[in-house]
């Protein structure tokens, strides 16, 4: 299930510019809608949502998040493969694989590279098959 705009959205196309699989539409000053058949349920309308018009799944209405609050993508543990499916997963172009302290065997990492660019969408965290990503 989608998340899902109410008859409160006054249009103003916040969530628009951050969905990060374009799953949301309309025009501007007008009740938005998103299509189910692309929605990933990450959330990121509902965090930007000033008039609280977004419904999660489960039918609760989101309430804005300040962006200097959202989760960022980190590897959790030093086992990394460096395959590189978050950062190809990612669609905003911001995470690099990198040699880092953290590094074993000098392996590349997925760092960070755009923190502001980042939604928190975990399309990162959801193409690591090995669980060595999460959103914290």
């Amino acid at each position: 299930m989608a998340y899902f705009i109410t008859e409160v959205c006054d249009g103003c196309e916040a969530c628009v510019k951050l969905c990060p699989t374009r799953a949301i539409s309309g025009e501007k000053k007008q009740r938005h809608s998103i299509d189910p058949e692309y929605c990933v349920e990450c959330g990121t309308c509902g965090r930007v949502c000033p008039e609280e018009a977004i419904q999660d799944p489960s039918g609760n209405r989101c309430k804005p998040v300040k962006r200097t609050e959202w989760q960022k993508p980190k590897v959790v543990g030093k086992r990394c493969v460096s395959c590189s499916l978050c950062v190809e997963a990612c669609p905003f172009g911001c995470l690099e694989l990198q040699v880092t302290a953290d590094s074993y065997e000098n392996r590349p990492l997925p760092v960070l590279i755009k923190p502001k660019a980042c939604v928190a969408c975990s399309q990162c965290v959801k193409a690591c098959p090995l669980d060595y990503l999460e959103l914290a």
